[in-house]
């Protein structure tokens, strides 16, 4: 059953130039789709047009008749006085209008048979659809993308912009949709509701597409890619690591038939030429050899040059740093009143390292990455750099002190040696060309004033790089730079991250701020995934209570089934081991499709087996009479 259909789709917003031009695709029901493309390809037009937000200018689009769709990038509008849990219960309006029919019948099912009957009817519905697990559903979904109890009765006005994206998207979880359309759902995920919400997306029967820079979200949730480019749509069979894979072979194999194609055009041309020649000279029967000829070359012109998408070459410059201690934090605390974010933290940096710092929404990590910079001050403790540190940061959100200013004046006033032509060339290098640096610095994407902020700070020197979240609001592309950038860069490294791939690319050294306090861990990030899925079994063994067996009477108990029994016992325990070693191998081979998908299926027969092993633990155990 094919759930969209998309054909001969148009789209523009000014003469000039169509966003989409022409695209056609279909997505069958309970496709897993990315829809990729740099900035400004036009995803998220796309994506409005499937909801009927906008009109295309020509082609079609067509949805399965009956099949409801939900867009996480359109929060709408409640009414005012709308907390947090009334948006969330919006999600099952169609279980409160059942409920109020209900207790309307129940007022006069006495004596009324029709009543009695549409009532048993709905109470039937009602509880097949989940009625009576509303309380359920939502407190899962709360916990899962981790809105803390206190904002459930929060307005859902006073939330910032990623908080309503936060709980939108746990409305749109809890509503009955089939087709689920997500624009950037991770931009404001920490990693634990990240994971989660791929947990609920592999388990979701419906139809998933998803617009993400996420490598590694989309390597986990999609099956198939559509690149959106030049107007025209691009489709690969496969995950992300798979499309990137194979987008860079289709380069090359076009490239090698252009070349092919050129090489045998220019010698037909100097073929043609001289028996153009050759007609000039009296040999008149040449000249219609040579006007097929070039009619032939006409002909042979089929395959367009490719192109590869411009990269940024730029780098930080790297100051040399003499010394052991970049960083000390000793007995640091901070709060809000009568919250305590952290306290007594104790850390130091050595020169060189590459740390992660990791934690939960709201746990105070951007808190004390601004303490550190000196934008709040620490409630206790001390905070200090060696003395021949010099740091350059990026914050999570980009503001500029004169937004009214053009890029051009804003880079002429914060850097007083440079002249306008060496800005504008600066500016280019960083892909901002011709009249686009005469724009002001406030109509900037959230991406564009990144990148015009990494500009300003790869022109320092520095040996001491504090970043933000970022790779948030970039797209592939950019991520991919400030990574090459990053990489090249031999200084101290201390980053906020929810990007996976950016993590697991850079950091040595992770700190895990949760509780009030830092957790080291001295190691890579596929170290530490092993360590705390251990930490997790062990806390899961430790809560579950001992469970006294039953006695169960009349059982004639087999001796030879107790030494089995602990031989059936110590070969769970094994395959148990082995199912999270799969899962910690899983986590390190993520960005290879290949290994990943070897991996998943061992583990899907592992479990098979599993399965068997403890439903023959359960006939042994009934014969010891254990």
């Amino acid at each position: 059953m094919i759930d969209i259909s998309v054909r001969d789709l148009v789209k523009s917003f000014d003469l000039e130039k169509n966003i989409l031009d022409g695209v056609s695709f279909q997505i069958e029901a309970g496709e897993r789709v990315g829809l990729l493309g740099k900035n400004g390809a036009g995803k998220t037009t796309l994506f409005k047009i499937l909801t009927g937000e906008l009109e295309p200018s020509s082609g079609e689009v067509i949805l399965a008749s009956g099949r409801r769709v939900g867009l996480i990038s359109q929060i709408p509008v409640y009414p005012a006085g709308y907390t947090v849990e009334d948006v969330l219960r919006s999600a099952f309006e169609r279980l409160h209008r059942m409920e109020r029919e209900m207790t309307e019948l129940a007022g006069r099912m006495e004596g009324d048979s029709e009543a009695l009957r549409r009532y048993g009817e709905l109470q039937s519905r009602y509880e097949g659809l989940g009625g009576y697990d509303m309380d359920t559903q939502v407190n899962k979904v709360v916990n899962g993308l981790s809105i803390p109890e206190s904002q459930r009765n929060q307005l859902f006005d006073s939330l910032s912009g990623g908080e309503r994206t936060r709980v939108n998207l746990g409305r749109l979880i809890l509503e009955d949709t089939d087709i689920l359309l997500l624009d950037e759902p991770t931009n404001h995920l920490d990693l634990h509701a990240t994971e989660w919400l791929e947990e609920y997306i592999a388990k979701f029967r419906g139809t998933v597409v998803t617009i993400s820079h996420d490598r590694y979200f989309l390597d986990r949730t999609v099956t198939r890619v559509i690149e959106l480019a030049n107007g025209r749509a691009e489709f690969y069979s496969g995950n992300y690591s798979f499309y990137a894979v194979e987008k860079e072979r289709r380069y090359l194999e076009q490239l090698r038939r252009y070349e092919k194609e050129q090489a045998k055009i220019q010698q037909l041309e100097k073929s043609a030429e001289q028996l153009r020649l050759w007609a000039f000279m009296g040999m008149d029967k040449t000249y219609k050899r040579a006007i097929s000829m070039e009619r032939r070359i006409e002909r042979m012109r089929t395959t367009e040059k490719p192109i590869r998408d411009k990269k940024l070459k730029q780098q930080f410059a790297s100051l040399e740093f003499n010394g052991d201690e970049a960083l000390v934090l000793r007995s640091v605390a901070k709060g809000f009143g009568d919250r305590t974010l952290f306290s007594g933290v104790e850390a130091k940096v050595t020169g060189g390292e590459r740390i992660a710092l990791l934690g939960d929404n709201g746990t105070g990590k951007s808190t004390l990455i601004r303490m550190l910079m000196g934008e709040e001050a620490p409630d206790e403790g001390r905070i200090r750099f060696g003395p021949a540190i010099r740091t350059a940061y990026l914050p999570q959100i980009i503001e500029f002190e004169h937004p009214e200013r053009s890029l051009v004046n804003t880079m002429l006033y914060e850097k007083k040696n440079m002249t306008p032509q060496s800005a504008r060339n600066r500016l280019a290098a960083y892909d901002f060309c011709g009249e686009d640096v005469f724009k002001s610095v406030e109509v900037l994407s959230g991406g564009e004033k990144s990148r015009l902020k990494l500009c300003m700070l790869m022109d320092e020197e520095v040996n001491f790089l504090i970043l933000d979240e970022p790779t948030n609001h970039l797209d592939i592309a950019s991520r991919e730079w400030i990574e090459e950038a990053v990489e090249a860069y031999d200084g101290t490294l201390l980053f906020v991250s929810h990007d996976r791939y950016f993590i697991k690319r850079f950091a040595t050294r992770i700190w895990e701020l949760s509780d009030g306090v830092i957790r080291d861990y001295p190691m890579n990030f596929a170290a530490y995934r092993q360590v705390k899925a251990q930490e997790e079994s062990q806390k899961a063994v430790e809560k579950e209570p001992e469970k006294k067996p039953e006695k169960k009477p009349n059982v004639k108990k087999n001796p030879s089934a107790k030494r089995l029994l602990t031989i059936c016992e110590r070969d769970i325990a094994k395959m148990e081991e082995r199912m999270a070693n799969l899962d910690a191998e899983m986590e390190v081979h993520a960005c290879d499709a290949g290994k990943l998908n070897e991996l998943y299926a061992e583990k899907q027969q592992l479990e098979e087996e599993l399965m068997a092993l403890m439903e023959r633990w359960e006939e042994l155990a009934a014969e010891a009479g254990e």
